[in-house]
């Protein structure tokens, strides 16, 4: 099973990177990775809301923690769900999951922000008495989760509202996902005083349509879906683009029992937002572990993350950035000389 599990993280890391090096090659030019801080002169980069005064790792580690940003990003979301099953087996889950803007209008922007997941998921199966050996797993595309943010480029707080889908596209419906389509309202809502960024974003899909609700014999085959997901965040921004951040995910499945509704996790971690080359990124790694879930969900997880950043540069930015990559390709150059 080791094996097994270790070749499907290695596919799937591939398959993550490859995504990640095309979207960035498309957005950015990138040079050799050095751990270098986003704010030093004639490296800075800015937001179309901070276009010029606050081009700093301030307001750029501001954009990166808010979800509805006008920021492109690509975030690479790794999840290792442990202690699955009698087994203690491990879930892994890879979200891929791109946030673009699109200007509307003078006032109004919308948020696109798309997540695909790529699913190891151990199977029970049944076995003889004695220590649990699970060894057999599914491994593929989940159902993808887009959501679609209508945000106002001026407010005081910052919000965004709009739909969210569930689309059916696992590639194994049995396992890895609902079978369903499903739909229903999102919102996002956060403030940024100095040093902080708190907020929340929450939703709950209906299925309208997908895989009939029983078999003919009348047992189950695809349940119809009512789900809740609640995400608070909180930010601690340090020096040096380093913070402290907890963002549990809270779900509610409104069609489960008693004992089968709610997941409810606590902990947190720590990130940085840094630069390798000229690209920006943003790093962060988190453990969480669940006070509630459902008998044979997980216990414990732990949830790294790597996200592409690609601000808007003006004009005089992108012409100060350019000289500034020709000059460290000269002293590379001489320096193997």
């Amino acid at each position: 099973m080791q094996g097994e599990f270790l070749k499907n993280l290695l596919i799937k890391i591939l398959i993550a990177h490859v995504i990640g090096v095309v979207l960035a090659l498309s957005a950015a030019t990138l040079l050799l990775a050095q751990d270098t801080p986003v704010g030093p002169a004639g490296t800075q980069v800015a937001t179309e809301e901070t276009p010029a005064a606050a081009a700093n790792t301030d307001a750029l580690r501001n954009a990166a923690q808010n979800p509805v940003a006008s920021l492109i990003s690509v975030p690479l979301q790794e999840n290792f769900n442990f202690g699955i099953g009698p087994a203690d087996r491990t879930q892994n889950v890879l979200n891929i999951q791109p946030v673009v803007p699109l200007s509307l209008s003078k006032n109004w922007n919308l948020i696109v922000r798309w997540i695909t997941p790529i699913v190891y998921q151990p199977l029970p199966i049944p076995q003889d008495s004695g220590t649990p050996l699970q060894k057999t797993g599914v491994y593929g595309l989940g159902d993808m989760n887009p959501s679609f943010f209508l945000v106002p480029k001026k407010s005081k707080i910052i919000w965004g509202i709009g739909p969210t889908f569930v689309l059916p596209t696992a590639t194994n419906t049995t396992y890895l996902g609902q079978g369903k389509l499903s739909m229903g309202p999102s919102v996002v809502v956060l403030v940024q005083p100095p040093h902080w960024t708190i907020g929340f974003l929450a939703n709950n899909v209906w299925s309208v349509a997908g895989h009939a609700n029983f078999n003919p014999d009348g047992t189950v085959n695809k349940p119809p879906v009512n789900q809740f997901l609640l995400q608070w965040f909180v930010n601690y921004n340090m020096k040096k683009g380093w913070y402290l951040t907890t963002s549990p995910i809270i779900t509610a499945n409104w069609r489960g029992n008693d004992s089968n509704v709610w997941t409810v996790p606590f902990g947190g971690g720590v990130g940085r937002i840094m630069k390798l080359g000229f690209q920006p990124v943003n790093i962060t790694a988190q453990f969480y572990g669940n006070a509630v879930h459902p008998p044979g969900a997980s216990s414990w997880n732990l949830r790294l993350q790597f996200v592409l950043l690609f601000p808007k540069l003006t004009k005089e930015q992108e012409k100060m950035l350019l000289e500034k990559k020709l000059k460290q390709l000269d002293q590379e150059t001489q320096q193997k000389q």
